[in-house]
């Protein structure tokens, strides 16, 4: 042990609760004043090989006759090393788990999202996609996109691949992945024409004939499945729709809100966006006779025959398509039709809204107006529906 007595005029250095501090000379310390000077900085080796530079420089103030009594010179000298210093950050180990790096990028992608489309999309969907995968290792993307090629149609699988991708895009932009072994996959794969041009409105006369048919079977319905064909409104925007949306003559309707059966929430439009829509005769006849004649204006203008809230899956399998769920078959009203050949092929529900806008194309509104009545952009009624809107007879030129 060293016993040797420190030179007068030595400054000490001592670690305090964890803190280093200076212990100051007699020499230099005025009666009454604390001999130490406190760093602030915590007991580690940088930070005692800084303070022991600060102890030396005293020291030899103290010697030279310079020593600044206030020690403020000093305690400026340590201040700078209180300054947040920068941190090196240790280099991502790469990731080939798909399912963690999918788990990572929702919580990437949840606040810029909608919490429907967080939550039955990446929360849902696709997690699930990644988890029915026999294998997770990102290093085997071939055989991943075999895999959904083989258990997928051509068009779940590309848009599977397509999130896939997005997903490791988002990895090597976070330093998780060295590159994206999906890039270019989903592009890759040819769609079927049948997917290409998914947009199959009902006829005219089909359109007319599935109204009767929920006239004749199923009353309770009709108002809604007549409201859907003749607005073109989203299937969610009719379930939410209260009497409060529509003005007392029934000539106009603000579509604000929409319902998702699924989350059972009630939320903005698709869009985000309100809009007003101008009823036709037949839209405003037919709120006017379902309206009744003191109308609380928070209830639903469409309901299940229970009076509650209409389920748009239940709907969709129960009464329109029809078929067994668990013990109990339901006859649908389009199966029916298709059964007596009045209908020759299904379509679902949503189809009420392709029908709509290209029956209206086909009455020559023009494609912004059409856009401004369903709540889509120009740009999405030409590429899916104004194609698709050929007239029976062409006029002679």
């Amino acid at each position: 042990m060293n016993t040797a007595k420190k030179p007068r005029g030595s400054v000490g250095v001592e670690e305090y609760r964890g803190k280093l501090r200076l212990r100051l000379p007699r020499v230099v310390t005025q009666a009454g004043q604390n001999r130490y000077l406190n760093t602030g900085l915590d007991a580690n080796e940088i930070n005692r090989r800084r303070v022991a530079a600060v102890a030396s420089w005293i020291e030899e103030e103290i010697l030279t006759g310079n020593l600044d009594p206030t020690l403020d010179r000093y305690s400026e000298k340590l201040e700078t090393y209180r300054q947040p210093q920068l941190t090196l950050v240790k280099p991502k180990t790469p990731q080939t788990d798909l399912m963690e790096l999918w788990d990572r990028y929702c919580e990437f992608m949840k606040p810029q999202l909608a919490s429907t489309t967080y939550l039955k999309d990446y929360v849902r969907k696709y997690r699930n996609h990644i988890k029915s995968l026999p294998t997770k290792d990102i290093t085997q993307a071939i055989a991943i996109r075999d895999y959904l090629l083989t258990e997928l149609s051509p068009n779940a699988a590309k848009r599977v691949l397509t999130y896939l991708s997005a997903c490791c895009k988002w990895a090597v932009g976070s330093g998780l992945l060295k590159d994206n072994p999906f890039v270019g996959m989903s592009e890759d794969i040819k769609l079927p024409r049948h997917d290409r041009d998914a947009i199959d409105p009902f006829s005219r006369d089909e359109m007319n004939t599935i109204i009767k048919a929920f006239e004749d079977t199923r009353t309770h319905y009709a108002p809604f499945v007549k409201f859907l064909f003749w607005t073109g409104c989203r299937t969610g925007e009719a379930i939410a729709l209260q009497w409060k949306h529509i003005n007392p003559e029934c000539t106009q309707i603000t579509f604000a809100e929409s319902y998702d059966s699924q989350l059972d929430i009630r939320k903005t439009t698709k869009t985000g966006k309100t809009r007003k829509f101008p009823c036709s005769s037949q839209v405003r006849e037919l709120l006017l006779n379902i309206r009744p004649s003191d109308p609380d204006l928070e209830s639903l203008v469409f309901t299940s025959p229970t009076g509650g809230i209409i389920n748009n899956t239940r709907f969709s399998n129960q009464v329109w398509k029809g078929g067994k769920m668990g013990n109990k078959n339901y006859r649908g009203v389009i199966q029916q039709l298709m059964n007596e050949g009045k209908i020759n092929r299904y379509r679902c529900l949503y189809n009420t809204r392709h029908t709509f806008i290209t029956l209206m194309l086909a009455e020559g509104l023009t494609v912004t107006t059409v856009a401004k009545l369903v709540g889509n952009s120009p740009e999405m009624i030409l590429k899916h529906y104004a194609g698709n809107t050929v007239p029976l007879e062409l006029p002679n030129i």
